[in-house]
């Protein structure tokens, strides 16, 4: 089989292989290529309803994974909603004996006129609370004597101090707080200068 095919230039005016201005033609050969497309065509694979029903198969999977996908963000959210609710719980938990030592020293407060026994229930109850919030992580910062770290400390006034003292922290009015190692209350302190 033969093909004619037309031979054009760029230029409007001038045509490939006639000298005459008329044009020209070739001839080609079919080649596998175009009959292999021919027979593609043909094929059943290739009719408008199969086409359609991959169209709605991948449209219906493109569905179900967006919406398994809203569900999961869906999920995730009350899951952390959940988690924010019951995070302390265990910590709550654990105060539990404190509020009822405090409780037990209000009474005795009320029922003692001595105050070295009230005041050694209170000190005792003290370091139980200390003791439950170590245990979560909390930690004092020790501030007094160490230099002056605007990271670590609020600087609440400056007095003047010996040389030694410069630039250090001469008293803390109120301690700072680290909760597994990460800054939850700034020391406010007093800055020799």
């Amino acid at each position: 089989m033969w093909k004619k095919r037309k031979i054009m230039s760029k230029d409007p005016k001038e045509t490939v292989g006639n000298p005459e201005g008329g044009e020209a033609t070739l001839q080609e050969q079919d080649t596998p290529q175009s009959e292999s497309e021919n027979t593609d065509k043909a094929k059943p694979g290739n009719e408008p309803d199969q086409i359609q029903q991959e169209l709605d198969e991948l449209k219906d999977k493109y569905l179900r994974l967006f919406a398994e996908f809203d569900n999961y963000k869906k999920r995730t959210i009350k899951e952390r909603l959940d988690l924010m609710k019951t995070a302390g719980q265990e910590t709550i938990k654990s105060l539990l004996p404190v509020l009822d030592d405090f409780d037990r020293a209000k009474k005795s407060a009320d029922d003692e006129t001595n105050a070295e026994v009230f005041s050694e229930g209170v000190s005792m109850v003290y370091k139980r609370l200390y003791h439950i919030l170590e245990q979560q992580g909390l930690k004092a910062m020790d501030s007094n004597g160490v230099e002056f770290n605007p990271e670590l400390h609020e600087a609440i006034s400056e007095i003047p101090a010996g040389e030694a003292m410069k630039g250090k922290v001469i008293d803390t009015v109120e301690k700072g707080y680290l909760l597994n190692d990460k800054i939850i209350r700034y020391a406010k302190v007093v800055v020799g200068s």
